[in-house]
């Protein structure tokens, strides 16, 4: 199984996921794609196993892995203030391997009917639990 977690800025999101991934699937290859270099650094230092940055390195990587996680906004041009170029979020949208998202809000994106107001540390674990189910169903 080889997960590909998608993260911007700098990269707490994408660390947060990482190391709860890493905990709860130690078998899963994870592959840090961050739109700069500090969110891959930050993902890397968690555990991912392997990392790129950069537009291409996500366009190129979106279609060869089973399942995309992070935010909402990676697959919304222009969101996290401008690094997800329209680009990468058609990479990742279009991509076969299924996505696993978070709805955090601050990307410009309101999912209705799950505005709970949740810490971001109980957002990945509920990311992380359907991560889990996902696998345990194929």
């Amino acid at each position: 199984m080889r997960i590909a977690v998608i993260d911007g800025q700098g990269g707490r999101i994408g660390l947060s996921i990482v190391e709860k991934l890493r905990k709860e699937l130690p078998g899963a290859e994870i592959l840090a794609l961050g739109t700069n270099s500090l969110a891959t650094a930050a993902m890397l230092k968690a555990g991912a196993d392997a990392g790129a940055t950069g537009e291409n390195a996500i366009v190129v990587n979106a279609p060869r892995v089973d399942l995309i996680v992070g935010v909402i906004g990676i697959i919304s041009a222009n969101a996290m203030l401008g690094e997800l170029t329209p680009a990468i979020a058609g990479a990742v949208s279009g991509s076969p391997a299924q996505k696993i998202l978070l709805p955090f809000n601050r990307c410009g994106i309101e999912i209705v009917g799950t505005a709970k107001n949740l810490p971001v540390t109980q957002l990945v674990d509920e990311l992380v639990a359907a991560v889990k189910a996902y696998f345990a169903q194929l």
